[in-house]
């Protein structure tokens, strides 16, 4: 089984492979020399050997930080929407606006992550990453394609809902008009992404892997887009014009960008984990393996 993009240098040998589906996610390469080396997936996308392992909390030069820094104001962003004192505090206006700028930051960073994904190279050992043309390619063979190119249409679906809304309220009255709540489509997209980022890092449908940072990220974001879909559930305009539950959508979308925070705050050490996941199963450690 193999990952159908990896160019592998001469002499080198794929002993095995797995993952999820047709998808690989792990593989077991043999060096000329005869040592092994372990590959994933994830770990190839974000630990590029070309960049320095800067502060893990403050390194604006590094892109995995920059999608760890615009997630975490967007989830910020729907958590404080979320919560009704904040409402009533600031109006609907201000709130719509609240979740709508939110939204752009999601749709940034979901943005950056899927050009992660496309320019991190095809080479084994591959030292820069490939250039703007490949945002264009089309890359099927590759789980995280499709994960976070259905992330960053879901984060553009909720632009347009949340625009809407602000726009809405901007001429209606307020006592008529219902605030943004998680629509189907951008949370049905959430669900699917996050489902596939996680069986990548599990490399198949379930794993019990705690220790690992990765692991955590995936799982929360999992956990959060499961939030997001029961509110959009709970949000369900009946014929009375009454929605499912007030109550149940705004928990939902709480605690979903509750988790979403904090995956996002995890990809923040992630990124300057030193090692890789298995390395341990490697008869050579391999660090900042790209």
């Amino acid at each position: 089984m193999e990952s159908g993009y990896l160019d592998l240098p001469r002499g080198w040998r794929r002993l095995r492979g797995h993952g999820f589906g047709p998808f690989v996610t792990h593989e077991v390469f043999r060096r000329p020399d005869g040592t092994r080396l372990t590959w994933e997936s994830r770990w190839h996308r974000k630990h590029p050997r070309w960049v320095s392992l800067e502060s893990t909390w403050w390194a604006p030069r590094a892109l995995a930080w920059w999608i760890g820094v615009l997630f975490a104001l967007g989830s910020v962003c729907f958590a404080l929407g979320a919560l009704p004192p904040y409402a009533t505090a600031v109006g609907t206006d201000a709130d719509d606006l609240t979740y709508f700028v939110g939204s752009i930051f999601f749709t940034t960073a979901s943005f950056l992550q899927y050009a992660e994904v496309v320019t991190t190279p095809t080479a084994l050992g591959g030292d820069r990453r490939r250039g703007p043309g490949s945002l264009l390619r089309l890359q099927p063979a590759r789980i995280d394609w499709w994960a976070t190119g259905i992330q960053f249409l879901g984060t553009l679906w909720f632009n347009r809902t949340t625009l809407a809304a602000y726009l809405v309220a901007r001429g209606a009255s307020s006592a008529h008009h219902p605030v943004w709540r998680p629509d189907a489509l951008g949370s049905v997209c959430f669900l699917v992404s996050s489902w596939l980022a996680w069986a990548e890092e599990c490399h198949g449908p379930f794993a019990w892997r705690p220790a690992l940072v990765s692991w955590w990220i995936t799982a929360l974001n999992l956990a959060g887009s499961v939030a997001f879909g029961v509110s959009a559930v709970a949000s369900y305009v009946k014929p009375n014009g009454q929605l499912v539950s007030l109550a149940a959508t705004n928990l939902g979308t709480f605690v979903g960008a509750v988790c979403f925070l904090a995956g996002a705050v995890l990809l923040l050490p992630e990124r300057t984990r030193e090692g890789p996941p298995d390395a341990a199963d490697v008869a050579e450690t391999v660090t900042g393996l790209s």
